[in-house]
């Protein structure tokens, strides 16, 4: 019996050790969480599919874990989710009061995000209410926390709700206002579902407003693409507000169509929404858990028969078993229980990629959008200052006064390519560079640098010299622009950290394959120097030596991380050597091919000029621009050609000008208050194929080129533009294609 004794000691150890680490574990708050977060996940794929008490069990399981960790940020999300779900299970008074809750607990837990999106079930739940003022407020304070937060994404949504609330209020102009922004964004992050709803209503809105054929127009382009992508509910929507059209319209067959397609999807909506909320279905659900609770009662009470059973002369053999099996279920409880673990943790860092994801995204559209418009607003003023300082150099200035215009012109098209410097590091880094090579005289681009940068350095007085290998070839075939671009921005860096000292920019040959010729150049200076810690980092973007040498000379460190990238690119090398206090040599070498072409000078033209006036006094120009001091420049550009033009300073005029006068070319903007001069160029293409439209834009080109084509626009030209690239296409659209046979 001693040795019965000592198993049965065993047995009782070993279940102690299985009850305390399952107490353990079932008490960490990680795992816990995780659970939490897995069923607040099911939940909501359950919501999405319809299985709305399945989802309500599981929203009831995560708020008692919530409550037991007490997660106030957990407990929001929940509430928000029971009440969004009672708000579809028709419980509007319900729904209010849990949303309620959630929004206070959320405010208090500072969860702005997850607060825009109860302020948003409230605002429906009011909507459905018919109180739409109510409606209106909560969809504001979403809109203002979402904005706060940089979710332009979910932003789409709420300016749709507000649009549909002001149709409900009849107040169609605000209508059309919200649900036009709701197009854009919705656009924007390829919101299809919100899109076509929001199209539908804002045909609605138009039709209301008594653009009746545009109305049409965009509620049928909703509808196509709720029907492209099996949207039903917004198929649904979309068939009734089409049938009042068509009904308003005097069209009542297609009005009695839509009608039908309404009711029989209506039907069908319907009655898959009975079924989900049938009372049948809760009680299958309720006699499911019913039967569990029994069969387990029952397996209890099979296993107290059983122990009750058990002989006390229980043979050892059994005791060993019984022992053994213990071990067995321990060990595979822990291993469940591990296995439960890792899978939470696998469920929770799979939400975390996605919100990474989705965040990533964000930002690089934000990039994007950011670049673009910091072009925009650069270019803008730019093309003011280089438009009139050529209009200035063209009226007999004073002697004295040329070289300072050609400074200001001088400075002008540096800062130009300054900006699309900024432009070429992303553009580098996306490998979207392209090479464009043409014959050009080497000695003599260099030469042109260092005189353009002789002020700069007279200003620091310091001399430049300039040593070209003899024998060495002067005419190549390569990209001029970026070898000017090195060359200006390291011998502009070398003049900056050099006073009172001396600048060489040496060339020369190290070797030869056919005729394409391996050139090394070398920008020597005795200015400050560079440290060697400092030289590891210098080619990074916006890397510069110390805080004080960028507050002392200025800059934003760009130059060295383009020159870098642009020599790759030219198939090149790059090298530095430097010593503080004694000056820095930066030496580059990139293969050239050797040509016998001289380099072609282009001899400014003036097409206008031999043009009979008659045929000049015919012509008729349209300008849309919203800036006063661009309009003034453009119109005084086409005077001097003997132009004759008109002004307006924003899409929807410009839509009206030319639909009641007749134009021979239209000048389009792009960004400008209302409607944009994409949109403006495809509602005048809907009745206007012929006229010619140039887009006069300051945005970046290379990510645009297809938003351009689609809308119609049969050329571009970017500001701020060359006077004489400008002419000619002026020339060939209004003389050069009119004289063409049709």
């Amino acid at each position: 019996m001693s040795q019965i004794t000592k198993f049965i000691c065993v047995i009782i150890i070993l279940l102690s050790c299985s009850i305390t680490a399952q107490t353990s574990i079932s008490d960490d708050p990680e795992t816990i969480q995780n659970s939490i977060d897995f069923r607040i996940n099911q939940a909501q794929r359950d919501i999405e599919n319809n299985n709305f008490f399945e989802a309500e069990k599981k929203l009831d399981e995560a708020l008692v874990l919530a409550n037991k960790i007490d997660n106030q940020k957990s407990l929001g999300i929940i509430y928000a989710k029971i009440g969004k779900l009672q708000f579809i299970t028709e419980e509007p008074d319900e729904a209010i009061k849990t949303l309620i809750k959630a929004n206070k607990i959320q405010r208090l837990a500072k969860d702005e995000t997850n607060l825009a999106e109860t302020y948003k079930i409230l605002g429906n739940v009011y909507y459905a209410k018919k109180e739409y003022h109510k409606a209106l407020e909560y969809y504001t304070s979403s809109h203002s926390l979402f904005e706060q937060d940089n979710l332009n994404n979910f932003v789409a949504e709420i300016l749709l709700n507000q649009g549909k609330t002001y149709i409900a209020l009849k107040d169609y102009p605000k209508a059309k206002k919200q649900l036009q922004k709701s197009i854009l964004l919705a656009n924007r992050y390829e919101l299809n579902k919100i899109l076509s709803s929001a199209k539908i209503y804002f045909g609605y809105s138009l039709y209301q407003l008594d653009e009746k054929a545009t109305g049409l127009r965009e509620a049928n382009q909703g509808l196509k693409i709720a029907t492209d992508n099996k949207f039903t509910v917004v198929l649904n929507e979309g068939y009734l507000i089409l049938s009042d059209l068509y009904e308003f319209n005097g069209n009542y067959q297609a009005a009695n169509e839509h009608l039908k397609k309404h009711l029989t999807l209506s039907d069908s909506l319907l009655e898959a929404k009975r079924n989900s909320l049938s009372q049948d279905k809760r009680v299958q659900l309720l006699t499911d858990g019913q039967t569990e609770y029994q069969k387990k009662q029952l397996a209890d009470l099979e296993d107290q028969k059983a122990a009750n059973d058990l002989s006390k002369l229980t043979t050892i053999l059994s005791i060993a078993l019984i022992t053994i099996l213990s071990l067995l279920t321990l060990s595979l409880y822990k291993n469940n229980n591990i296995r439960l673990k890792t899978n939470n943790m696998l469920h929770k860092k799979n939400s975390e990629l996605i919100v990474s994801k989705e965040k990533a995204e964000l930002a690089s559209k934000t990039k994007a959008n950011f670049l673009s418009t910091v072009t925009h607003e650069l270019r803008t003023p730019l093309y003011a200052v280089t438009g009139l300082t050529n209009m200035l150099l063209e009226e007999d200035p004073k002697p004295e006064q040329i070289q300072h215009l050609k400074s200001l012109k001088f400075s002008g098209d540096y800062l130009l390519t300054f900006i699309n410097d900024i432009l070429q590091i992303n553009k580098i880094e996306a490998n979207k560079v392209e090479i464009e090579p043409e014959p050009f005289n080497l000695k003599k681009k260099i030469t042109n640098v260092i005189a353009a940068l002789k002020n700069s350095a007279n200003d620091n007085h310091t001399k430049l010299h300039f040593e070209y290998e003899k024998d060495l070839p002067q005419n190549f075939i390569a990209d001029q622009i970026k070898i000017s671009q090195i060359l200006i921005n390291l011998i502009g860096n070398a003049i900056k950290f050099t006073k009172n000292g001396d600048i060489w920019v040496k060339v020369c040959q190290t070797s030869q394959e056919g005729d394409v010729l391996n050139l090394k150049f070398e920008i020597i200076d005795n200015g400050i120097g560079i440290s060697k810690e400092k030289q590891e980092q210098l080619f990074e973007s916006f890397s510069q030596g110390s805080i004080q040498i960028n507050r002392k000379y200025g800059g934003t460190g760009l130059g060295l991380s383009i020159v870098k990238g642009l020599v790759k690119i030219l198939k090149g090398k790059i090298y530095l050597n430097s010593e503080l206090g004694k000056g820095s040599n930066f030496t580059f070498e990139i293969p050239l091919k050797y040509t016998e072409k001289e380099e072609v000078v282009e001899v400014k033209k003036s097409y206008f000029s031999n043009v009979d006036e008659v045929d000049l006094e015919s012509i008729n120009i349209l300008i849309v621009e919203d800036n006063k001091i661009n309009q003034m420049i453009t119109k005084k550009i086409l005077n001097k050609m003997q132009l004759k033009c008109d002004v307006v300073d924003n899409g929807e005029a410009a839509v009206e000008k030319v639909r009641n006068q007749f134009y021979d070319v239209v000048l389009m903007d792009i960004h400008m208050p209302g409607i944009s001069g994409l949109e403006a160029t495809k509602l005048i293409r809907d009745f206007n194929k012929d006229i010619t439209i140039f887009a006069l834009t300051a945005v970046t080109l290379e990510d645009k080129m297809h938003e351009f084509d689609e809308a119609g626009f049969d050329d571009i030209i970017s500001k701020p533009f060359k006077q004489e690239d400008f002419e000619k296409k002026l020339f060939n659209a209004l003389i050069v294609d009119r004289k063409k046979p049709v």
